[in-house]
Parts: C-alpha cells; sequence; structure tokens
C-alpha cells in the first residue's frame, strides 16, 4: 500500500487534506509529518503515523520521507526562509525514491522576478515551482485563491457593531474557496492513480470572483442590516490601523493582501476545483450565512 506523507499536518489545510485521506484509505497509509507531537494526540487516535520533523531540519526530513509514495508539500510560514525548506523537502523525497510531490502554491497574475505586490511570498512559490519542474519527480502544483474562512478575518470584528468593510482593495475581485475544500481535492489529487494530474499546474479558485462591495451587499441581505464597503488609501489606512491599537505588523501586512487584491491577483476563476471535487465549491454567499446569520 503506497504511503502519503502530508507535511504542516497540525494547521488547518494540512488537517483538511488528511481529514479526505482518511475518509477514503486506510489510517496506516498517511503519515502526518509534525515538529510538535502534543499537537498531533488527534492524528495518532486516528491511527496516522506521526513523523517528527523540521523543514529546517534536513536529516528529520530525509526519515520522514524514507518509504513515502507520494509528498503532499503544504507551505511553510515562515516567510524569509521557507523557499530553502521547501528545498529542503524536495531533496529529502529524491533522496528517498518518492514518486509524486504534490504542492500548495498561490494563485497569482504573472511571474515578476520580484514577487510583484506580494514580496518574498510569491518569489518563494516561484522558486518551489521551479524547483519541482527540475527535480525529476513527478509534481502537481496546485495555485490557490484566497480563502472564504479568511474574510471575517480581513474584515475584522468591528463590522458587527460599524457596518462598515474598511480595506484598501479598490473594485478589486477576489474567487474565494473554503480552505477545507483546497484540502480535500489536494488528497484526491494524492490518492488518484490514472496520472490525470500528474505534471501539471491547476489553479485552485472559486467559481465567482467578487468584491468586498459584493461581500456587503451580501452581508445586508444575511443580517437584514446595511452593510458597506469603504476604500481607503493606504496610508490613510495604516494611520488607522494604528490608531486603532492594531499590532505593529498587521497593518502593512493587511495592505499588502488587499493592494494585491486590488491589482487582480486572485480575480481568475477557474472550474478545475469543481471538477475535482465532483460538485460545485461552497459559495461564498452560504460560508458568510453560516458565520453571520443571526437565525
Amino acid at each position: 500500500m503506497k504511503t502519503i506523507l502530508v507535511t504542516g499536518a497540525t494547521g488547518p489545510l494540512g488537517e483538511a487534506v488528511i481529514t479526505t485521506l482518511l475518509e477514503k484509505k486506510d489510517a496506516s497509509s498517511v503519515r502526518a509529518l509534525v515538529r510538535d507531537e502534543t499537537k498531533a494526540k488527534t492524528l495518532k487516535e486516528k491511527g496516522v503515523n506521526i513523523a517528527i520533523g523540521d523543514y529546517n531540519d534536513y536529516p528529520s526530513l530525509v526519515e520522514a520521507t524514507k518509504g513515502i509514495a507520494t509528498v503532499v508539500l503544504i507551505s511553510g510560514n515562515d516567510l524569509q526562509n521557507r523557499a530553502n525548506q521547501h528545498l529542503h523537502v524536495i531533496r529529502a523525497a529524491k533522496e528517498n525514491g518518492v514518486e509524486k510531490i504534490i504542492y500548495y502554491s498561490l494563485q497569482r497574475k504573472d511571474d515578476r522576478e520580484d514577487g510583484g505586490l506580494l514580496g518574498n511570498k510569491t518569489v518563494a512559490h516561484m522558486i518551489t515551482e521551479k524547483a519541482l519542474l527540475t527535480s525529476g519527480i513527478t509534481y502537481v502544483i496546485l495555485q490557490v485563491s484566497l480563502y472564504s474562512d479568511m474574510i471575517p478575518l480581513y474584515a475584522g470584528q468591528q463590522i458587527e457593531e460599524t457596518k462598515t468593510i474598511y480595506l484598501p482593495a479598490e473594485n478589486g475581485k477576489v474567487s474565494y474557496a473554503l480552505r477545507s475544500e483546497f484540502g480535500e481535492a489536494g488528497a484526491i489529487i494524492a490518492i488518484d492513480e490514472t496520472g490525470k494530474y500528474d505534471n501539471k499546474f491547476i489553479e485552485l479558485t472559486g467559481t465567482e470572483a467578487i468584491s468586498w462591495t459584493t461581500i456587503a451587499d451580501m452581508l445586508s441581505d444575511i443580517t437584514g442590516e446595511t452593510f458597506k464597503y469603504i476604500s481607503p488609501e493606504v496610508p490613510e489606512f495604516l494611520e488607522t490601523m494604528k490608531k486603532n491599537g492594531t499590532p505593529e505588523w498587521l497593518g502593512p501586512a493587511l495592505a499588502e493582501m488587499q493592494q494585491a487584491i486590488a491589482h487582480g491577483e486572485f480575480a481568475k476563476a477557474t472550474d478545475d476545483l469543481e471538477n475535482i471535487l465532483g460538485r460545485k465549491p461552497q459559495t461564498v454567499f452560504n460560508y458568510l450565512k453560516s458565520v453571520y446569520s443571526k437565525s
């Protein structure tokens, strides 16, 4: 029985991949790479094999990839070092004869060398993708859009009081989909034996790109109250965040992502996710209804 290794297994995306794998495969054929074994208690109770390792610890990655047929590589969250971390995983996989790597990358509009508006966030993905192309290992590169479940975090808790979404995304649109559905798609690809996904770039998105104005209208329909969207200039946004006591790093990070939205980085919608799942992804409206409906 071929064994699948999922990295970042205790994070939300890794957990989503494993959830679907366990619905379709025996737990003994699933291995989870984790840094902290205490966080993997639930996985261990389900019969998943646990490999203790770290993207920065190459010997641990070599050990974790022994006997593995497919690696599902979840991006690291160390923005400064994750390109090298991903290269460690690819090198360890190659050393152990891993047959396939499925990599969660990020949707983008173009391949500017400097990473464009998202800078090293995008550059790290580009470096990883190029390494996979030249690795000799069968690859599937999943370029995912933004998560629907990030919408409440971007919008902030204050919107239930202010009824205002205040973000510098202008009229930009995003083809959101649920993180759990992105994870499900990766798992389906990991167990596929037809080869139909092999050596391909696949854009996983929702089926429709929408703006913050549309999201405000959805919230109005869901709650029966009037929500609006305001797109401030970036300096004004940053000053407002500062006055509101927002952590120093958060304002610039939000501005960066929202400016990327303004410039259409995540606006392309495809039917790739729908085709892999065999159903339409959950709509943003239905997701928002599950979060904000008072009924």
